[in-house]
């Protein structure tokens, strides 16, 4: 038999982490040599009290267990393999090579055996898994429930922090289970005992995050947070920063912890720990220590017995068990003489405090940026109104943050404070005032084009040329009402021949030329209007029968893959899923893309040659309309041109006034009015021509007729 049996290869199961070394057997123990780090772990021929063969993920493994209760796990042998290990451990180590492999049914209902430091998880008599108690960081309990979270493991890329146990309610021998299984955990894990007396205590703070009234017991290694409902022990080495923050009605401060790793309420993690002090409420305080030890311990940054104001004591003592500086705002001073700003992040509205080396918001939920982490800062519209604006921030990791809702007056002290701090500004506009620049507020996403801010500025601009020249013609003017037909009838007597006769001195000349200058340019301003009236005018009696514009290549390419891009990204908002299909459309190939250009372009000459049609169709319909409104026009002249001989006159004059009437003018009212006294003369010259006749022989008929020419 050989003296020593040695495997490379073997993989040793540490903390979760798989570490590939070399393992040798030898009559005197177990060596194992970590191949990176070079590590060795000794395992004596003596301490060994149990050998398992099981088959796992890496081929078969080998579980060893010592007296002292510790398991060693290494991973990577070969089937073959067994019967020379199980041979070796009878000759040398005298123990019985046990097989046990593991139960892969993926049920969660079994029993839990606690041997040693592990704690194993046993459907009938195969474990499904098993957890070294050392590993456990904290256990809580609840109604028949019991809650393990883990230390959390830096070599892994992915660790296991928490794992729940739900425990039936049987009672026996008057023992609750729940306790029970708590007990036998707490009894070899590595948890944080509240062993001796606590410093100092504050009773009933009022605490933010996580929300209600705790007693905070200071220890010389953790804090002890004590709610009615949770417990929560924090060790000062996962303190990272304190914050000391004003509230901004200046009767109030934040006591800010910061945490890494967080605190855990069931799903919910707690990376700040937000007390909230009352600037009125004092305190005494004594330390449970005497005054040697105080002295030697804090060395004069604590004593035995302080007084003050609440805030002062908690933070001074905090500051002298973590050993950390306390942040407080900087020269940062707002609009209203605060040294934050108030606004909304996510759904809910709190306070921005620019610090000296980064930005703090509080405190639902808490967000803690540093100048070093920030890519660049912008300064955007507000979606609702403009009296606020929104200020976003994004990380070179790519987070963005957006705090909106804060008002106008605040734009030039941020902006002076972020200058100043020489962090990158996306959108430098001017600083000065709010109303000037159109660009101030400019949108956050550079890629997208706002037709409609474009066509604000144009408008802006022309008002802004035809107010300044208007102001330079005469200060007295002010807006007028546009008549065309009165400056038409002006315009006509600038070019009359009797105007130059008129005037035959230099300064009538130059009036002239003023007036002239004038109405040029009130009839540019009206056709402007005009102009900008026209779209409207046109949307209005747009045809619905009209053929519909064919759609771009980008357009139809994004019609066709809209579902595609919402089943790979569910939950995707329309304004994101327009970003990411453009993204999409910028990345294609050439090739994909000239597919859709020839698509767009078969649709284009459809349209072309539908619009010919649909243009035909209508001019034809059009002519038909016309002549039959020209028919109904002509009758009606014709009997408005019919007059009695009796007042000839009257009706010349008439039918000259009526004839510069529009067609607008030519109503069915009118027409109808006209046609009624058109009937009463008619009938009055018919009367009187009828008692001429009768009064007339029929000799005198030349006469008559003469009498008439």
């Amino acid at each position: 038999m050989a003296e020593t049996l040695e495997f490379n290869d073997i993989y040793q199961e540490v903390k979760g982490s798989m570490n590939d070394g070399r393992l040798r057997l030898s009559r005197q123990g177990i060596i194992f040599k970590n191949s990176k780090t070079g590590k060795v772990d000794n395992i004596q021929a003596g301490e060994l009290t149990e050998g398992i063969w099981r088959r796992v993920a890496l081929g078969h493994g080998l579980k060893l267990l010592t007296k002292n209760g510790h398991v060693y796990k290494y991973d990577g042998f070969r089937e073959s393999e067994f019967e020379k290990l199980s041979d070796f451990f009878k000759t040398h180590y005298r123990l019985e090579l046990m097989e046990k492999d593991l139960c892969v049914k993926g049920w969660n209902w079994g029993t839990v055996k606690f041997g040693g430091q592990l704690l194993s998880f046993d459907i009938g008599d195969q474990p499904v898994f098993e957890i070294p108690l050392s590993n456990v960081s904290q256990c809580t309990t609840g109604k028949n429930e019991v809650t393990l979270e883990f230390h959390q493991n830096d070599d892994a890329e992915v660790s296991l922090m928490e794992v729940r146990f739900y425990v039936p309610p049987t009672q026996e021998d008057g023992v609750d289970p729940v306790e029970a299984f708590a007990q036998n955990v707490l009894s070899k894990a590595d948890v944080i005992q509240a062993t001796g007396d606590a410093i100092c205590i504050f009773r009933e703070l009022q605490c933010l995050t996580p929300r209600g009234r705790y007693d905070i017991r200071i220890y010389p290694t953790f804090l002890h947070l004590h709610g009615k409902t949770f417990d929560y022990k924090i060790p000062y080495t996962t303190v990272l920063r304190l914050f000391l923050l004003p509230h901004k009605d200046q009767r109030q401060m934040f006591f800010v912890i910061s945490l890494d790793p967080p605190i855990k309420q069931g799903q919910t993690r707690y990376h700040f720990l937000i007390l909230l002090f009352s600037k009125d409420e004092d305190i005494s305080l004594t330390l449970n220590m005497n005054e040697e030890e105080v002295e030697k311990r804090f060395e004069g940054r604590l004593t035995k017995n302080m007084s003050g104001s609440l805030y002062e004591m908690v933070s001074r003592v905090m500051k002298a068990l973590v050993n950390r500086k306390i942040t407080v705002p900087g020269n940062f001073q707002g609009h209203s003489g605060a040294q934050c700003i108030t606004c909304s992040y996510k759904a809910s509205s709190g306070l921005l405090y620019p610090l000296e080396r980064g930005f703090i918001y509080v405190h639902k939920p808490p967000v803690h940026i540093r100048f070093d982490e920030i890519s660049f800062v912008n300064f955007a519209r507000g979606t609702t109104t403009t009296r606020s604006f929104d200020f976003e921030i994004e990380t070179k990791q790519g987070t963005q943050y957006t705090f909106s809702s804060i008002e106008r007056e605040e734009y030039g002290k941020l902006f002076d404070f972020v200058n100043a701090k020489k962090l990158n500004i996306k959108n430098r506009g001017l600083k000065e005032g709010m109303n000037p620049s159109y660009d101030e507020y400019a949108d956050s996403d550079e890629d997208q084009h706002d037709a409609y801010l474009e066509r604000m500025k144009e408008e802006g601009k022309i008002r802004e040329e035809n107010a300044n020249d208007s102001s330079d013609d005469s200060g007295e003017e002010t807006d007028e009402s546009f008549n065309p037909g009165e400056e038409e009838e002006d315009v006509a007597e600038e070019f009359d021949s009797n105007a130059s006769a008129s005037s035959s001195s230099n300064e009538g000349d130059s009036d002239r030329d003023e007036k002239k200058r004038k109405q040029l340019k009130r009839a540019k301003m009206a056709k402007d209007r005009k102009s900008r009236k026209k779209p409207m005018e046109m949307k209005k009696g747009k045809d619905p029968n009209a053929p519909k514009r064919p759609m771009s290549a980008y357009m139809l390419w994004l019609n066709a893959s809209r579902e595609k891009i919402k089943s790979d990204h569910p939950g995707i908002s329309i304004t994101d899923l327009s970003k990411k299909a453009g993204e999409i459309w910028k990345g294609m190939s050439k090739e994909k893309k000239e597919e859709w250009d020839r698509k767009a372009e078969d649709a284009r000459r459809e349209y072309e040659k539908a619009m010919k049609e649909y243009e035909g169709g209508r001019g034809e319909s059009s002519k038909r309309d016309k002549s039959k409104k020209k028919k109904k026009v002509k009758v009606k002249m014709e009997k408005k041109s019919t007059p009695s001989r009796g007042s000839s006159s009257k009706s010349s004059s008439r039918q000259l006034s009526e004839s510069f009437k529009s067609k607008e003018f030519v109503s069915s009212d009118e027409s109808s009015s006209g046609e009624n006294k058109s009937k009463k003369k008619r009938r009055r010259s018919e009367d009187s021509e009828e008692e001429e006749l009768a009064s007339t022989p029929p000799s005198s008929e030349d006469s008559a007729s003469g009498s008439d020419e």
